[in-house]
């Protein structure tokens, strides 16, 4: 059996120890758009995810395939004790679980979750890759991050979210409509 001293250095460092921090974005474009983002701020907390911050809602235009409604779209930040690939299954199971069916790449859904960063973490594998890789090239993603994490640097870059922003070549029209989903 393996025990550790209390007080000892590896039981502090293991008790004491700071769960990763990752951001999310959450969009939604069909049905009561933003009570499902509300729901799956609901459902992200009643698992071993905790949400410490969340942006203004915005809504966003379509990218990809344009012949679909607006979505609305947030980010947040949260602490979690799951892995990256634990969290991915308990994202997938929370878009399952609130309506999402993945029949047309890039078309309407009740609700998207994408895991940006996870973490200071350089990740690539056949299911997941971290930072996410079409984050810094999104306006609807970049928007509603800047505004909770601007200084934030992603691994692998050498840019700010803000600086990200700035530099984006994304003309894709985004509108602030409602503050955090957390005033509530």
């Amino acid at each position: 059996m393996n025990t550790l001293a209390l007080g000892s250095p590896k039981a502090t460092e293991r008790c004491f120890r700071p769960m990763p921090v990752v951001y999310l974005s959450l969009g939604s474009n069909v049905g009561d758009r933003m009570e499902n983002l509300r729901d799956a701020c609901r459902k992200l907390n009643q698992k071993e995810i905790r949400i410490r911050k969340a942006s203004s809602v915005y809504e966003t235009e379509p990218v990809g395939f344009l012949e679909q409604a607006w979505f609305l779209n947030c980010a947040v930040e949260a602490e979690t004790s799951l892995d990256p690939l634990a969290l991915l299954r308990e994202i997938k199971e929370i878009e399952k679980n609130l309506g999402r069916q993945r029949e047309l790449p890039k078309g309407p859904r009740t609700l998207d979750i994408d895991i940006l960063l996870y973490d200071d973490l350089l990740l690539t594998s056949r299911e997941i890759t971290l930072p996410h890789p079409e984050m810094t090239s999104r306006r609807f993603v970049l928007e509603p991050l800047a505004e909770i994490a601007p200084d934030l640097v992603a691994p692998g870059t050498a840019k700010t979210i803000r600086e990200a922003l700035a530099e984006l070549k994304d003309p894709s029209e985004v509108r602030k409509i409602e503050g955090s989903l957390l005033d509530d």
